[in-house]
């Protein structure tokens, strides 16, 4: 299976198992969620909590996950370097179905911390080519190390957790995300190297 194609299945695979964990338990995930807006549940990179459940996973990944598709859409036009902007296309699209199952979820968006408006400015004011190149995919790498790290603490805290049909999806989703975080760790790794060589 290509790159492109395994990314549909994901894609469509994600979607419809948050749809059916939405089916399952709609009313408890959307007042939880409302619920838990307060900005001192939500684990940015850099700010590490425990996640222990499947809201503050959602709560933790959205932030990141926000951040990388807005990263994504400037990188799609500003970057150069062949690895750099397929890897943008793949992230911007894997972006775009993250954000839309956690909003669908009710999951709120937190207002972005100062790095991840740091990361941004420092996205939008780079000039295309090699510095935009290097600073997105060091970005990239930074956010999947820490959603890979997010992912595998909640499975690790809540592994035999059969609270509710919620838990167990999320613990599904969680189990997909978690190989591709770790596949686009060492996408970024590898075009952070051939960026420095």
């Amino acid at each position: 299976m290509n790159d492109t194609n395994r990314r549909e299945f994901l894609k469509t695979s994600v979607k419809g198992a948050a749809v059916l964990g939405v089916g399952l338990s709609s009313l408890s995930l959307l007042t939880t969620a409302q619920a838990a807006a307060d900005k001192a549940d939500v684990s940015m990179p850099g700010d590490k909590k425990p996640v222990t459940n499947e809201e503050l996973l959602r709560l933790a990944i959205i932030g990141p996950a926000e951040l990388s598709l807005v990263t994504s859409q400037l990188a799609v036009e500003k970057a150069t370097n062949k690895n750099t902007k397929e890897f943008a296309g793949f992230e911007l699209t894997e972006a775009i179905a993250v954000t839309t199952v956690l909003k669908e979820l009710g999951t709120p968006v937190p207002t972005p911390d100062g790095k991840a408006k740091a990361t941004l400015e420092k996205l939008k004011s780079a000039e295309k080519g090699a510095a935009f190149d290097e600073a997105y995919i060091t970005a990239q790498l930074e956010n999947h190390e820490f959603l890979r790290d997010t992912a595998a603490d909640y499975l690790e805290r809540t592994q035999g957790s059969k609270e509710n049909k919620a838990e167990q999806q999320t613990q599904h989703l969680a189990t997909l995300a978690l190989a591709t975080f770790k596949e686009h760790v060492a996408i970024t790794k590898r075009i952070s190297g051939e960026l420095k060589a």
